[in-house]
């Protein structure tokens, strides 16, 4: 082993958060790198996939209660149900840049863990809603306390992984999503079997996820650090070796100060505007398919609980299309965009099967709702773009926040093209799907090109002659850093 010095004279388990330098830190042989990576990937990725399975579970539990007679109990009528899945994103954009500006100040591991707590108490008092307002208020606040799951673990993929290594971990852990999926719809069969008596099971299916949710918000307070120096599970010589892989790649495992000059770079960057407007397309199709996923397979001749079991075929789908691109994209330099591009198209050509295949042609529409999924797995490759090319904490912040909020107005758009009036087709909602994949489509092709035009225009600049260790500890944006390449 070989010592790259920095001297300092504090305390590196303070998480480098307020000294100048860096520390001692360890430089060890490739074998010995592999070694933490894969301790840290056995640890750290289950913590964060399991909570983005629930994450999606407990947000999808609309979908599945109004197979269980919620819509009956409840009294909704009209586009109520359309606007109890709408107002979810409503809560999560008035939480989305308070969420930001807390990740970066507050201890992330306790924050998200906290937050996980209190959104599963949230989840469990649906059961106690028998009105529209209920409803409404319970599942703005739902999605206010999910806003902070996204870019809390896009900022700590960012902290323990190279810019390389990024892709694959950002599609395992959001491959819980896709489990949730595959997934919920046999749980909420099971659970739709109880026979409780005064509780409908639409009120066991929040009550038995919320009470799941809150056990893993405890695990997450103890076992989710705050930074790699600051990990119990890891030794003094692994906690180096994280930190100074990921300084050498140019990444940075500290946390900084809130930087208001990052925010107005952030806004005036175009990659923020086209990451923005092609989230608010796709997910067009994403908030009106969350929200009437049941009801459109009900649609395609599936009756009752039988819906929530068919989905399953969806879940799989969504998961090959996730780990195949990660896994495309981690082996392969700099087809992020290109890999974006034509998972779009394919969610395309899925809804243009729902749309023009008849009524009796169940096999073909169902197939085509699988095919339409496949955008999903667009999402954890937008932030490890974000992640990988964007430097300065608040200004990466900044730019998941603003994704995430265009995230959210597409979902709130979404379920108003789609009506239970307009059951069993919804040609209005898929219509507008289908314009939305097209210009998701067109906006990750611009990313592309000023991507491309941007490494072309900084080949010829003269990189700072300072360490990459000193670098990062300034917390430089990518826009201040000469002779920054970015990932395509």
């Amino acid at each position: 082993m070989t010592s790259i010095g920095l001297d300092t004279k504090s305390d590196p388990s303070e998480g480098l958060k307020h000294s100048t330098t860096v520390g001692s830190i360890t430089y060890v042989s490739p074998e010995e790198s592999r070694r933490v990576r894969r301790k840290v990937d056995l640890i750290l990725l289950p913590i964060l996939g399991f909570c983005y399975f629930l994450q999606f579970l407990d947000k999808q539990t609309l979908s599945y209660a109004s197979l269980l007679g919620m819509i009956e109990d409840t009294h909704l009528a009209g586009t109520q149900f359309s606007w109890t899945g709408s107002i979810f994103y409503f809560g999560f954009i008035f939480w989305s840049y308070p969420t930001m500006y807390l990740s970066v100040r507050l201890p992330i591991g306790k924050y998200l863990g906290a937050t996980v707590f209190v959104w599963a108490a949230i989840l469990m008092c649906h059961a106690a809603c028998y009105s529209f307002m209920g409803l409404m208020i319970t599942r703005f606040f739902l999605g206010a306390f999910e806003a902070s799951i996204a870019p809390g673990f896009s900022l700590i993929t960012g902290m323990w992984y190279t810019r390389r290594q990024q892709p694959l971990r950002y599609g395992l852990w959001f491959a819980g999503g896709s489990m949730a999926t595959l997934f919920g719809g046999l749980l909420s069969y099971g659970i739709g079997h109880i026979d409780g008596g005064s509780v409908a099971a639409w009120q066991y299916l929040f009550l038995i996820f919320g009470a799941v949710t809150a056990v893993w918000g405890i695990v997450m307070l103890i076992f989710l650090p705050d930074t790699p120096a600051k990990t119990f599970w890891l030794t003094s010589d692994e906690r180096s070796t994280t930190l100074h892989n990921i300084m050498a790649d140019g990444q940075t495992g500290t946390k900084s100060s809130y930087k208001f000059s990052q925010v107005l770079e952030a806004f005036r960057d175009p990659v923020t505007w086209c990451l923005s407007l092609y989230s608010f397309c796709v997910n067009i199709a994403n908030g009106g398919l969350t929200t009437f996923g049941s009801l459109v397979v009900q649609g395609f001749g599936f009756k009752g609980l039988e819906a929530l079991l068919i989905q399953m075929p969806t879940g799989a789908a969504q998961l090959f299309f996730v780990i195949a691109s990660a896994v495309l994209c981690s082996t392969f330099p700099n087809i992020r965009t290109l890999t974006m591009m034509a998972l779009a198209l394919i969610s395309l050509l899925g809804m243009v099967l729902m749309y023009a295949l008849p009524d009796s042609n169940q096999a073909g529409r169902m197939a085509g709702f699988c095919l339409s999924l496949a955008f999903s797995a667009n999402m954890p490759l937008a932030m490890s773009l974000i992640t990988s090319n964007v430097r300065g904490l608040t200004k990466r912040a900044v730019i998941n926040a603003c994704v995430l909020v265009m995230y959210c107005v597409g979902n709130i758009v979404g379920p108003q093209f789609f009506s239970v009036d307009e059951a069993p087709r919804y040609e209005r909602g898929i219509t507008a799907s289908l314009c939305g994949f097209g210009l998701g489509f067109f906006w990750i092709l611009v990313l592309r090109l000023y991507l491309q035009w941007q490494n072309k225009k900084r080949a010829g600049e003269v990189e700072l002659d300072m360490p990459q260790e000193m670098l990062l500890l300034e917390d430089r944006t990518d826009w201040e850093t000469p002779g920054c390449k970015y990932v395509l």
